[in-house]
């Protein structure tokens, strides 16, 4: 049990208040596969007695019957309690727990080492204060070592701990040890970490973990434990302006009306003013209303509802915001973002970009550069891979208030969502906004098709599909259109069949008609086209000669036979989407 087990029974109530006073600390411990994590967590957790009885039966039997310590324990099981994880030895999704001393309280993330998952690791870094880098003492800093410390870098994490493990299988070397130091402080000083403190340990065995280990004799600064429960993390957000995102209106009479949200920086009293830095309308707070009734004073990380004195519009993703110190507002800013998908981030695409309770279309306008996170060194490149990082310019549909990530991480930071699929594609750190694109001189400004076309952030081309005699793509091209639209495009399907019941009624079904069923169905094709849109034209008729259209080619079985079936046809949709529009 914990240890304070015999104060949880003897006086529930001055547990509580002791857990009250004690500050929280958020770390997250990352390194390459196999430098021992989970194992030092599993560590942690043991040695401060945060482990239940049944936890303690459970642990006793997987360690025999799964682990890698024969006999022994094996701390690791304490944080891989997937199946895949315990099979493989490995750690593939974050794990939290929560663990306490006597001084202070603490929530870890155990973060995952290899590669593929090293968009699971971002996420555990996104709310960590302090970054425990874990290297093999055997094998020194690796290529994930220095991924990782690059990300922890990029999150905005300023205090490391570096823990230079396994020191029982290099006879407790101090040689290697200041080796290893010198080496990641080289490495880390372009980082722009505020503070790294190395400390040489062995998670299996407790050195320096909790006490001071006899074996480092040459070591005299504090276990990790220790540097834990000491390590100073001020908590910047309280400094900075005010920032509270609108997450819900809350209505429940004629005579209320509260904005309730949490607030991500800075600090908030009744009669002081505040800002939307959507419209720019400024009232003053009236109320500060929580659980326990009206405060006199609010500070960051507090979750409360405020009353203003004027009936001004605000609706959930709004800003509130100091009226003297307020965030940008524009459409457009740079960003570096990592990428957490297998299908490749593409300028030009449209994706959802969350902010807070904020979501709007985005489209990624272009790719600056890539960060080689090995070197550190910036590279060309047209896309982002999985788990690559860029930097990039983005535009919104519309204007959303934001500050650089330097400035405040919690209204610096955003994630892209895949508009078809709802899976989160990437996160992102704002630098700073952009400037609006503007045409200076009204004569100059000649809106045409191209005009068009790249207000909706794309090409605008005619795609003609025409099936072999006999067969339809009507659900084809349907399901191309409803693709692209997913996709963030602008399109228009033209139907020669629907045509014909209305501005081609005239010209009935005789094939001497079909020259100017084809003349009218091209002319509406065009100026769909010339309003800036993707068309798609499904019709038997050939395609035009001597025009600029993209006839795309068509066989007899891709398309709805009698013995198609949807799997067919859903595949032939996206290849090509894939092919004329990646």
């Amino acid at each position: 049990m914990a240890h304070q087990s015999t104060l949880i029974a003897e006086d529930i109530h001055a547990y509580l208040k002791s857990q009250e006073e004690k500050s929280l600390l958020r770390f997250i411990t990352c390194g390459s596969v196999d430098d021992g994590k989970s194992t030092l967590i599993g560590r942690l957790l043991w040695d401060s007695k945060m482990i239940f009885e049944d936890q303690l039966a459970a642990l006793k039997t997987d360690s025999k019957r799964v682990g890698t310590q024969g006999e022994e324990i094996d701390y690791a099981l304490l944080l891989d309690g997937l199946q895949a994880e315990r099979e493989q030895g490995i750690t593939i999704d974050v794990a939290y727990r929560f663990f306490s001393t006597d001084k202070r309280k603490f929530i870890v993330a155990d973060t995952p080492g290899h590669e593929q998952y090293t968009r699971n690791m971002v996420t555990g870094a996104s709310n960590a204060q302090v970054a425990i880098i874990l290297i093999d003492a055997r094998k020194g800093i690796l290529t994930q070592t220095r991924r990782h410390s690059y990300l922890v870098s990029l999150v905005g994490i300023r205090h490391v701990l570096l823990a230079i493990n396994k020191m029982d299988l290099v006879d407790y070397s101090a040689s290697r040890f200041e080796a290893i130091r010198k080496e990641y402080e080289l490495f880390a000083a372009q980082l722009g970490f505020g503070e790294i403190t190395a400390i040489p340990i062995s998670a299996l065995n407790g050195d320096n973990i909790i006490e001071p280990s006899i074996k480092t004799p040459w070591y005299s600064g504090p276990s990790l434990m220790e540097h834990l429960e000491t390590v100073e993390v001020a908590d910047t957000a309280a400094g900075k302006p005010f920032r509270m995102r609108v997450q819900w209106v809350n209505r429940p009479n004629l005579d209320f009306r509260g904005f309730c949200g949490t607030i991500a920086s800075g600090s908030i009293r009744p009669g002081d003013d505040v800002l939307v830095t959507s419209s720019g309308q400024t009232s003053r707070v009236a109320r500060i209303v929580s659980m326990d009734g009206d405060l006199d004073e609010a500070i960051a990380g507090q979750a409360v509802t405020l009353t203003l004195e004027d009936e001004i519009d605000i609706s959930r993703g709004d800003l509130l915001s100091t009226a003297g110190k307020c965030p940008a507002h524009n459409e457009r800013f740079s960003a570096k973002l990592v990428w957490l998908h297998e299908e490749p981030m593409q300028p030009g695409r449209s994706y959802l970009l969350k902010a807070g309770a904020s979501t709007a279309p985005a489209r990624i306008e272009e790719l600056s550069y890539k960060i080689n996170v090995n070197t550190l060194q910036q590279e060309t490149g047209d896309k982002l891979d999985l788990n690559e990082v860029g930097f990039c310019s983005l535009n919104i549909s519309r204007a959303i208030s934001f500050d650089s990530y330097h400035d405040n991480r919690a209204s610096g930071s955003f994630i892209l969502i895949d508009r078809m699929t709802n899976a989160t594609v990437g996160a992102g750190m704002i630098r700073e906004p952009l400037l609006t694109t503007v045409v200076a001189h009204n004569r100059e400004c000649i809106v045409d098709r191209q005009a068009r076309a790249a207000l909706k952030g794309q090409e605008s081309r005619i795609f003609w599909f025409s099936p072999p005699p006999g067969e339809t793509a009507t659900n084809l091209v349907t399901l191309i259109e409803q693709k692209l639209h997913a996709l963030g495009r602008h399109t228009y399907l033209l139907d020669s069949d629907e045509l014909r019941q209305s501005l081609n009624s005239d010209l009935g079904s005789r094939a001497e008609n079909h020259s100017e069923e084809q003349r009218r169905l091209l002319a509406t094709a065009q100026i769909c086209a010339d309003a800036g849109l993707i068309v798609l034209v499904n019709t038997c008729l050939q395609v035009p000669a001597d025009q600029d259209i993209t006839s795309v080619p068509i066989k007899s079985d891709q398309f709805e036979s009698a013995s198609s079936v949807l799997s067919q046809t859903e595949e032939q949709a996206e290849q090509i989407v894939r092919h004329y529009f990646h």
